[in-house]
């Protein structure tokens, strides 16, 4: 084909193609407009990267990026749940996912424990939960891994959280009840001890410490009644502690309530204020002038003790070993008489049969408030007991030599498990050091407390943590 002119015709040139822009490799910027939820995707980065404690990390979070109202209380449900339900949720994950955990990323990991929980255990939509997740991954780490977990929580979502453990769960009892209820084998195994029970008991004491809790504050004697503070706070009055009250989970920061700042109340549990208070009211011949709390940090019991002894004549001395946990007994006791003592409580320097009551709260495994720390069931070891049953028994021997004849010692861990609970108090006795009082006794009106001597509260009997307590009497 030629033109006119005899050269080679040309065809009609055509616009220029436009291309699209090249998509943008690496990472992009995390949405922002689901704070809740990345509140709660960082949470629980933090408790896989440093392990932080959800409780610390959340609140914290909330406050520096200005969440609150219905956002906060969406990021609180999904970080602590997410937290509570690990090991539940990482094996359904397992049982949907073409490749092992250890070989999944951990903030993708993170993204699907978090997706399988709104799937799982709470009201939202299916497609919003699998779409917001999945939103959050796309917009920090790009559309591969985005759609990876996309396939992995679809699969999550066809079953039901009932279904799923129908099927994965092991055969035994205990096993089986683990599973459903998100706890480590070995923590139901020693529920299952303690209860003396395997079927409807161990269960419920299961599912009580699977769910959130209520929200505990204490009045300080002297300073506001619990009918003042539940007014002030909108709360109700506790059922069995003079200064408790309790209010609903999802409350909000109890550290943000005018009377906590101000120092009119604490947060403490109820099974807390009511330990403490056993040691106040055990009766006593002779003087009764001089408290001591042997292991104070951070300084809950402290402040009620304190507050208890300035309005009955006594004065309260604290031991702490830990420099910063003794400040923090110091700034909690503010405006109180006490003496803080920076040392061992095993050897803390004082006068061998100076005090009249001793509290020895002592370092335990924490297994009676697994359902305030979301994240610790998964952190505790079975390894773990031996080395604080041989604390324990030591501060317990060096409580016994403080105290005088005749006074009283409460032996007291926030712990189910019998070694650290009857199998420590059991061998001082029978070692002659002291003798038990009947701590029943001592908790009036409280229900279920079993045959005694001591006394073992549980979140399914009581609606307080699995609380320990034994009163014992220096011969």
């Amino acid at each position: 084909m030629t033109d006119r002119s005899g050269g080679p015709s040309r065809r009609p040139s055509r616009p220029e193609r436009q291309h699209p822009p090249a998509r943008r490799q690496g990472p992009r910027r995390p949405p922002e407009d689901d704070p809740a939820r990345q509140a709660a995707w960082d949470t629980l980065k933090a408790i896989r990267e440093r392990d932080a404690y959800a409780n610390l990390v959340l609140p914290k979070l909330l406050r520096e990026r200005r969440i609150s109202g219905r956002d906060a209380a969406l990021a609180t449900e999904l970080a602590y749940g997410a937290a509570r339900a690990k090991g539940l949720l990482d094996e359904i994950i397992a049982a949907c996912s073409d490749r092992p955990l250890s070989e999944i990323d951990g903030p993708f990991l993170d993204a699907m424990r978090l997706g399988a929980y709104q799937l799982l255990r709470t009201r939202i939509p299916s497609h919003a939960a699998v779409a917001s997740t999945v939103d959050l991954v796309r917009g920090a780490h790009g559309s591969g891994p985005a759609g990876f977990v996309n396939a992995v929580l679809r699969r999550i979502g066809e079953q039901d959280e009932a279904a799923w453990v129908d099927k994965l769960a092991p055969e035994d009892p205990v096993g089986r009840l683990a599973l459903a209820n998100a706890h480590p084998k070995w923590i139901a195994q020693a529920f299952a001890d303690a209860l003396g029970d395997k079927g409807d008991e161990l269960a419920a004491a299961l599912r009580a410490d699977d769910a959130r809790p209520e929200v505990h504050l204490a009045a300080r004697p002297g300073e506001i009644s619990n009918e003042e503070l539940a007014a002030v706070v909108g709360g109700d009055v506790a059922p069995y502690s003079p200064y408790g009250v309790h209010l609903e989970a999802g409350s909000g920061d109890p550290g943000d309530l005018e009377p906590v700042r101000e120092r009119f109340a604490a947060v403490q549990d109820e099974g807390s204020q009511l330990c403490a208070l056993a040691l106040t009211r055990a009766p006593l011949d002779g003087r009764d002038e001089r408290w001591l709390d042997l292991c104070a940090g951070p300084g809950g019991k402290a402040v009620l003790l304190a507050a208890l002894a300035h309005l009955q004549g006594a004065t309260l001395d604290a031991v702490e070993k830990a420099p910063h946990r003794a400040e923090l007994v110091r700034k909690a006791t503010t405006g109180l008489d006490i003496t803080v003592h920076v040392a061992d409580g095993r050897d803390p320097g004082l006068p061998e049969g100076g005090f009249d009551r001793v509290l020895v709260d002592a370092p335990c495994t924490g297994l009676g408030a697994l359902r305030r720390r979301p994240e610790a069931r998964w952190r505790r070891k079975p390894d773990d007991v031996a080395d604080l049953t041989k604390l324990q028994r030591e501060l317990l021997t060096s409580a016994l030599r403080l105290v005088r004849p005749g006074g009283i010692v409460a032996y007291v861990v926030c712990s189910p498990h019998l070694r650290e609970t009857i199998g420590v108090t059991s061998d001082i006795i029978r070692k002659g050091l002291a003798e038990a009082v009947d701590t029943r006794d001592l908790f009036p009106g409280v229900p279920q407390l079993g045959d005694g001597p001591h006394v073992q509260l549980w979140p399914h009997r009581q609606g307080t943590d699995a609380m320990f307590c034994q009163l014992l009497r220096r011969l």
